[in-house]
């Protein structure tokens, strides 16, 4: 997974691609909007997402959702994220989802290394089946500016 956000207080930028031997690809850019509460920092947003699913018709999906951060001390982050597309802003899936939850710990300035869990599912449309490309633990990267 290869992963670069901008995590301001006002704007969010994401990207990430995601691949399973078995599944397919999928990847997507994502914008959202940060929000401070308190210790907490809130984003919701979209993603368009493009999607190459192993057993189905590749395509797109435009998803919602959102995320929260808890900053502990300089260095170390809990996040948890869901974002969901149903079929009338998918094509070629019947609907996308993908949820991560995990911890980011900044090694060095913007380079941090995240760990935790991580479910993306295309669902299959027309007869083809689910196409499940994550779901379990994960470890990355990613680039803050």
């Amino acid at each position: 997974m290869a992963s670069a956000s901008a995590p301001s207080h006002r704007l969010a930028v994401s990207g990430n691609w995601l691949h399973s031997d078995n599944d397919g690809d999928a990847a997507g850019l994502g914008l959202g909007l940060n929000i401070p509460l308190g210790p907490f920092l809130a984003t919701v947003g979209g993603k368009g997402i493009y999607t190459n699913p192993k057993q189905g018709d590749e395509g797109y999906a435009a998803a919602v959702g959102g995320g929260l951060q808890w900053k502990i001390g300089d260095s170390f982050r809990l996040y948890g994220d869901y974002y969901y597309s149903p079929d009338s802003l998918s094509s070629g899936i019947d609907s996308y989802q993908e949820a991560n939850v995990g911890a980011s710990w900044t090694i060095m300035r913007p380079l941090s290394i995240q760990a935790g869990y991580r479910y993306l599912n295309l669902a299959g449309k027309d007869g083809n089946r689910d196409n499940t490309i994550a779901d379990g633990p994960y470890i990355g990267a990613s680039a803050s500016f």
